[in-house]
Formats: C-alpha cells, sequence, structure tokens
C-alpha cells in the first residue's frame, strides 16, 4: 500500500511534470511529457546518475550576462534518458519546479558544472531542492539550481 507522503509527491510530480512547450511560462497551455501515473511514478523515482547544471539567456535575449539568465539542471537517468528541472514565474500549476523531457531544450543552452550523484538521488529529490514558490530575488531558478547540485 502506499503511503500518504508517497501519493502527495506522486500527485505533486504529476502536477510539475505539466510543461509549456510552445510558450515557456505564460500559464496559458500545458502539455504533458508523460501523462500516465504509471510513467510519473516511474520518473519520479528514477535515480540520478549525472547532473549538469546549464545556464541560458532569457527569453528575447541573444546574451547572457551572470544572473542576466535562466538555469536548470539537465539530469541523466540509468536508462541515459535526460531531462531538465528548471524553475520559472508561471512554469507549473502546483509547483513552479519542472520536469520536461530534455528534447525541448534549445542548442542555447549551456553546460556551467557537472556532478556525478552515482545514483545516490532521484528526480523526486531535484524536484524538491528546487522548491515549489518562484521569487524573483530569493528564491529564483539560480537558486534552484544551486540547492540541485549541492544535493
Amino acid at each position: 500500500m502506499m503511503s500518504f507522503k508517497t501519493a502527495l509527491g506522486l500527485l505533486l510530480l504529476a502536477m510539475v511534470a505539466m510543461v509549456a512547450e510552445s510558450s515557456w511560462g505564460n500559464g496559458n497551455s500545458y502539455s504533458y511529457d508523460l501523462s500516465k501515473m504509471s510513467d510519473l511514478r516511474k520518473l519520479y523515482n528514477s535515480k540520478v546518475f549525472k547532473a549538469e547544471r546549464m545556464t541560458r539567456p532569457l527569453e528575447g535575449m541573444t546574451f547572457q550576462v551572470g544572473k542576466l539568465s535562466h538555469s536548470g539542471v539537465r539530469v541523466t537517468l540509468e536508462d541515459d534518458t535526460k531531462w531538465l528541472v528548471h524553475k520559472g514565474d508561471g512554469y507549473g500549476i502546483s509547483s513552479q519546479t519542472v520536469v520536461v523531457a530534455a528534447r525541448h531544450m534549445s542548442n542555447n543552452w549551456k553546460i556551467v558544472e557537472t556532478k556525478n550523484f552515482r545514483g545516490s538521488k532521484t528526480v523526486s529529490d531535484f524536484v524538491k531542492a528546487g522548491g515549489t514558490d518562484y521569487k524573483l530575488l530569493f528564491d529564483n531558478c539560480h537558486d534552484a539550481a544551486d540547492r540541485m547540485m549541492d544535493g
């Protein structure tokens, strides 16, 4: 039997897995990389073997300077699939930290740091480290990525 904590975590992940593919963060339309609860559960519990902290220019900009950029962490799982865990204002419904298949990433993302977690953390650990709320000054994408990589 599934514990309340696990069920709550899966519900949170189901909501977190909603990502706006065509228009990041406007909250108008969400599409899903995974929609079956069993697939979400599998992703949520998947062990992370490699994590890459990455940055890209902000939407509409062609360059990035320090914090004037967007951060996320691309995780590689045991089956070699790659997922981007990142946070932004309006990115999700119940949580502003979302998980999206890495195939949606543009080629503007650059690797800043790589860490081998050797399966010691799960995707859910990265989502929890990202946090549910977004605050521009004190809990933004850079803060979330820092916490994920500190793991």
